[in-house]
């Protein structure tokens, strides 16, 4: 067996704990009284998953869903109902997080994600501490800046080909079974912890 020599998260259910039915009730809160059907807890679909698939932009998903609900909602109050996702970021996976990289690992991000969700990520806000996920992460392979959305086998081979390895060196961590699946289809190893499960000593079974 080679060598793993790059980890890559996903962000929902794994970096951070995610409630897909907080997100839910955000959107109800503010004017989309659908949200239940429109939003899924994996790979979005309608203008949710246009957008996290890079079809549309944000400001392009902020018009079109309020033309959906009849009232003009703003970019933040767009964000507002995205971030319900989140209910915390552990400390435990940040401190893994940085614990793999001084061991010598490459750590990517590889998530179905959009603008308003990595607008929160890319910032100081993110951690609490003052630092953004870009200062524990090396590279990100984001669905909508990718163009191509979990669980399409393309997604996992764009990562194959950019890290320049074999699949077989590259370790993903995914809540979903589905991505997963595909993952492995590409030849990469996986792991698949519960959403919000501790994943940082269960790790080291599949790097030693």
């Amino acid at each position: 067996m080679k060598q793993i020599k790059t980890i890559a998260f996903d962000m929902g259910g794994v970096i951070f704990t995610m409630d897909w039915t907080q997100a839910v009730a955000r959107f109800e809160e503010i004017g989309v009284s659908d949200a239940e059907h429109l939003l899924d807890p994996y790979t979005q679909r309608g203008i949710f998953g246009d957008m996290e698939a890079g079809r549309i932009s944000d400001e392009d998903f902020r018009r079109k869903l309020s033309a959906y609900i009849g009232k003009e909602l703003t970019w933040q109050q767009c964000q507002y109902g995205w971030k319900g996702y989140v209910v915390e970021v552990p400390k435990r996976n940040l401190d893994a997080l940085q614990q793999l990289r001084k061991q010598g690992y490459r750590l990517v991000l590889l998530s179905n994600t959009n603008p308003y969700m990595m607008s929160w990520v890319f910032s100081p806000e993110f951690d609490g501490q003052g630092h953004s996920l870009r200062d524990y992460m090396d590279d990100f392979y984001l669905s909508y800046v990718c163009k191509i959305m979990k669980p399409d086998p393309a997604i996992f081979q764009l990562v194959v080909d950019r890290e320049g390895l074999d699949p077989s060196e590259i370790l993903f961590l995914d809540d979903s079974a589905a991505n997963i699946r595909a993952a492995q289809g590409v030849g990469l190893h996986t792991l698949q912890p519960q959403n919000g499960g501790d994943w940082t000593q269960e790790i080291y079974q599949h790097l030693n």
